[in-house]
This record gives C-alpha cells, structure tokens and sequence, in this order.
C-alpha cells in the first residue's frame, strides 16, 4: 500500500487535530521463536490470539479515534499466518510500522511491501554478542542478511538496536555502520518492569543488571554524539527533543516530560486488552475504548499516568515529549527528509514538496 495520496491526506488531517491519540503498539501475540536475555516473554507464551476480523474491526476503531501511527509487534508478529492480511490492512490508514527479530522478515517480502517501516532488531556488530543477547545461534547474521535484503527490494527496513550497558560503547560506531550503508537507525531503551502488578497488560521481564545502564555519563555523551550525527544524516529516526531530555535524565535523574499514557498513545495486547501502556493494567476492551475513550474514568486515570515514573521505556518517553498538534509538527520536520522519500518512492512527490526549505 505504501504511501497513497489518500492516506498521506488523511494522517494530515489526524495530525492537526487535537485531543487524539497519536501512537498505539499493537502487541499482537506472545509467541516468539527468540530467547532474548533481557525479555521474559518467551518464558510466558500463551497461544490465545484475537482472529484476523477481530483486529481489523479493532483497527476501524482506532481509525475513528484519530490515531495516525500504528506499531505491530509482540512477541513477534511475523509469526501469526495472518499477518501479512492485518499489515495490509493496516496500511491503509496508518503510518504502519512492523518488528522483527530479523529471522522472519525475508520471508514474508511480499507482505512487508505494504508496511510504512520495517524495523529489524539487531544490537551489536559482533555476531557473538548479538547472538548471545539474542539467544539463539546465528542471530546475527540472519538478521543482517534480512536488512540488506530488504533493503534490495526496496522496502523502508529500519535497523532497531536496544541500547543498554552491554552494547552502550559501540553504539555510535554501530549507527555509523548501517547509515554508511543507507539504512535508518531507530533506537530502543533497555527497560524493564518495575511494577510488582501482576494485573499489568503484557510483562515483559525484571531488571537485569547485565543490561541496566550505570554508566550515565557514557549515556549522556552518547546522546551528545548522536546529535551531532543527526546533523549530517538524518537517517537517524530519533528527535533532537528527546535526545536531549534523555541526556539530562541521565545525568539529573530528572524527566522533562510527564507521561501521556492513554491520550498521546496506549497499548493494546493480543487479546484486544487496552492499558495507557504495558506495566499497567487493562483499562478497557479495544471493542469498548471508542466509548470508554472521553469518560470521566479515563480522564481520571491520564491525571495519574502523569504522575508514574515507573519505566524509561523510550517509546512512551517519545510520545510523551511529542504527539500533539504541535509534537506532531516537529516530527514532521525532523523527519522531512525522510517523508520527502516516502512520498517520491511511492510517486505523490510534487514539484512544491521537492524545493528544499
């Protein structure tokens, strides 16, 4: 589907209007064939899953909600048979972006044409490294043969490492590696589940301190050079904003933002359940949140999302910092570059939008 110019019109009009979410991570099943060190999710299966008419009846809700972005993931969604019919689906109202531990992807090209992004996790040059986070053998360059390819067939593959202590040192030479080849760089947070719920909508994993950062000054710096980076490149799918706001967490313990959980953006699991996000508990059926969406309960409970500092999950840090009217403008101009290519490759780009600005 790709970039229509219905679609781009329609994101327009949702991105200038106010009051409406702006990101959903769509968790769409708990089975993953990876053991990743730092996730538990694996340890946790559960085969339940909502049918394929159930998640596009839940996908015209948040249509109709305004949503503009939608993130599919679990587990790994690759993984469902159907996933190449939901991403289709999806693609048509949504900016839609799809994970992939890089096992699965080069399998499933045909169905990826339609996604917006396709972000394939790898954390670390070194094969053995990576294949130890990663837990099984051959990670690495599996995932990298993945990339390249995708990147061959013309389809928007993004590389998606989780910084953390273990990787933290050899980020920037990382980064430097895959813009050198003109892939994005999209970072993840290692983060973990501090919250003793055992209501919570998706669990993920406890502390590890293998991979918890304690270097912060290293974190810090880190942020500094990838600013300076983006100036040159602006392959790198990371805000200024947020760059900065990370760097002084790390260094003040302070966060610049208060979370947005259930206006900016929320999480759906694989059984239709919505939360602000994962480490809290489910507030709502996707099948009732049109409903539930404006009710004094719900405004209820953004007043006290605002107030969690439970994670440093950088997704809900992202949407926190941006998501509104005017967060979704400097997304826009942070990634202009980017849109610009979107929309030549998918042939909507007009003689105005190719004047530099």
């Amino acid at each position: 589907m790709g970039l229509t110019l219905e679609k781009a019109t329609s994101i327009v009009i949702r991105s200038l209007t106010p009051n409406k979410p702006y990101h959903v991570q769509w968790l769409l099943t708990r089975k993953c064939n990876y053991r990743c060190r730092g996730c538990d999710v694996w340890r946790e299966p559960d085969k339940r899953e909502l049918s394929t008419e159930e998640i596009k009846k839940g996908l015209g809700i948040l249509r109709k909600l305004g949503v503009i972005e939608v993130v599919l993931s679990g587990g790994n969604p690759l993984l469902r048979d159907d996933i190449g019919e939901i991403i289709e689906y999806a693609s048509r109202f949504f900016v839609t972006t799809i994970y992939d531990n890089g096992s699965m992807a080069a399998k499933k090209i045909d169905a990826l044409r339609h996604a917006d992004f396709v972000a394939i996790s790898i954390d670390s040059l070194d094969p053995r490294k990576n294949d130890y986070l990663r837990g099984v053998k051959n990670a690495w360059r599996s995932a990298v043969e993945t990339v390249e390819k995708l990147h061959e067939e013309g389809i928007s593959v993004t590389v998606s490492p989780t910084i953390s202590q273990f990787n933290l040192h050899e980020i920037l030479d990382f980064t430097n590696h895959f813009l050198n080849k003109g892939i994005p760089v999209w970072y993840c947070l290692y983060s973990y589940d501090s919250s003793s719920d055992e209501s919570q909508l998706f669990k993920i994993g406890k502390k590890d301190d293998e991979y918890a950062i304690v270097d912060k000054e290293a974190m810090a710096d880190l942020c500094d050079s990838i600013v300076s980076l983006k100036k040159k490149n602006s392959n790198i799918l990371m805000t200024t904003k947020i760059l900065k706001a990370l760097k002084e967490f790390y260094l003040t313990g302070k966060r610049s933002w208060k979370c947005r959980a259930l206006q900016n953006f929320f999480a759906i699991d694989h059984l239709g359940r919505v939360a602000g996000c994962h480490v809290h508990e489910p507030v709502a059926s996707i099948f009732d949140l049109a409903e539930a969406w404006s009710s004094t309960r719900f405004d209820a409970l953004r007043k006290s999302y605002r107030q969690c500092t439970q994670c440093n999950y950088l997704c809900y840090i992202f949407y926190s910092l941006h998501g509104n009217v005017v967060g979704n403008f400097q997304i826009a101009q942070d990634k202009w570059r980017n849109a610009k290519l979107l929309l030549k490759k998918n042939g909507l780009m007009t003689p105005s939008l190719a004047k530099p600005r």
